[in-house]
């Protein structure tokens, strides 16, 4: 299925899941730190492996730094 993952096209296999996401952007889903969000929406830590994707979505990973 094709996504746009972090403003970028993406091809996920069927079915895949929010953390099928946040480890195809490059990090783990139990690296801590880590939010997401799927058109526009948050999503909870504890859904990402329940909450499946659809084609055309948008999913935004982010990791949160510290410094200044």
């Amino acid at each position: 299925m094709k996504v746009r993952l972090n403003g970028d096209p993406a091809e996920l296999r069927a079915e895949a899941t929010v953390a099928d996401a946040v480890e195809a952007s490059g990090l783990e889903a139990a690296t801590r730190g880590v939010a997401v969000a799927v058109d526009g929406e948050v999503v909870p830590r504890g859904a990402w492996t329940e909450r499946r994707l659809s084609e055309g979505e948008s999913v935004e990973v982010v990791r949160a730094v510290q410094g200044g």
